[in-house]
This record gives structure tokens, sequence and C-alpha cells, in this order.
């Protein structure tokens, strides 16, 4: 009973203590902060099949994870566009686009006009102005990109081309042409069907660098 009318007679006094002792525990604890979390990816081995299909102008090794899908965009509007393919990574819902182009060819394209306005226009495939196209096309990321890194590249089967890094939030972050210089232009660039994230996605474009390199040592031009 002694306790009880303490209690009583005490209790708006002992809330005040109470009060005071959760305000300077919690000011005096040390913060830590938490790291975000990703889901864990499951990445499958590693293994390649050869794509040779007959007419195509070139050859290459890609991921048996993979599939490859003719591009039918322009198909109505040049034969040349038939060569363009998909090479898609359902797993990750990322896909490399490959156009390909005949220097000295013939393709279409967008003009503007001086309303402001887009018109389809046949040009000359000029290898200086498809170099231009591939360093503007990438300099596009300029928003969202952290930096932009080119590295040429050499293989052992005689191609040749350029490679780009784009950091930050771009919409692809891996990008790069394939020449001979003389016939044959091809460009590529990786793409994700997610909203570009650069930490949440750089452990499937570090994964997927490796394919991109191994499709680009295995690369060939059949009509050289």
């Amino acid at each position: 009973m002694q306790l009880y009318s303490f209690l009583k007679k005490n209790a708006t006094y002992l809330l005040l203590i109470t009060y005071y002792l959760l305000l300077n525990t919690s000011c005096n604890s040390t913060y830590v902060s938490k790291k975000r979390g990703y889901f864990n990816i499951d990445f499958p081995a590693r293994q390649y099949v050869k794509f040779d299909k007959p007419g195509f102008p070139y050859t290459f090794e890609y991921p048996v994870y993979a599939n490859i899908i003719r591009d039918t965009t322009y198909f109505d509007n040049n034969p040349e566009d038939a060569y363009w393919v998909n090479i898609d990574f359902p797993q990750f819902k990322g896909r490399v686009f490959l156009s390909y182009k005949t220097i000295g060819g013939k393709s279409i394209y967008k003009v503007k006009g001086a309303n402001g306005t887009y018109r389809d226009s046949t040009g000359t495939n000029q290898f200086d102005k498809m170099v231009a196209d591939a360093y503007a096309l990438t300099n596009k990321n300029d928003v969202a990109a952290s930096s932009i890194k080119d590295s040429l590249i050499e293989t052992q089967n005689g191609i040749s081309g350029i490679f780009f890094k784009v950091g930050g939030n771009a919409a692809t972050a891996k990008q790069f042409f394939l020449t001979d210089t003389t016939k044959n232009f091809l460009r590529g660039a990786l793409y994700f069907n997610v909203t570009p994230n650069a930490d949440s996605l750089k452990p499937v474009q570090d994964f997927l660098q490796s394919d991109l390199e191994h499709i680009i040592n295995t690369f060939q031009w059949k009509n050289k």
C-alpha cells in the first residue's frame, strides 16, 4: 500500500524523469546509417553460341541466355536494315541494339525542317558522318551522365572501333561501333527496360560487360 501511495502521489514526477532519461539516451546514441539494399541476382553460367545467319555481312558469338531478334522498325523503308538485329536478355530486361550500314550505301535519315519537324530523306552513308553520329548519340546522355569515356577497340580478327562507357543514370551505359572503314559499319547500344539507376543496375552492367567484350572479340566481317 505504501508503494501504491507513493507512485500515485509522484506519478507526474516519475513521468518527467522517464522522459528525461529517454531523451538523454537517444541524443547520445551513435547514429548508424543503413545501406540501401537491392535484390540478389543469380547470374547464369557463361556459354556462347555462334550467330552466322546466311546473307548477313557479319558473324559473332553471343550468350545462350540471350535471344537474337531481327529489328523490324525500318524493314519497309530500306532493305539494308534487314541486317539490324537485337540481342535480348530477358532475365535482365536488357537489349543490345545492333544497327548496320554499308559505307557508301544509301540509308534513310531524319532531316530537321525549318518548322522544327523531321522528315525522311535518303542520304549516302559517309564514314566520317557515321563516326560523328555515333559520338553524337553517345553525348545525348550528357544530362544524366556523370562521365563519358571512350576506348579504342582492336581485336585479333582485325576488327576496330570505339567502346563508350557512360557513367551515371544514363539510358544506356554501354555503346560501341565496329568498322573496317571501307565497307562495313555497325553500332551497338545496351538498354534496359527499367528506370535507369546506376547503383541497382551496376551488377548486371558488370556481368553483361564481359558478354559485350565476347561479342566484340568474336565479331567478324563476312564480306571484306
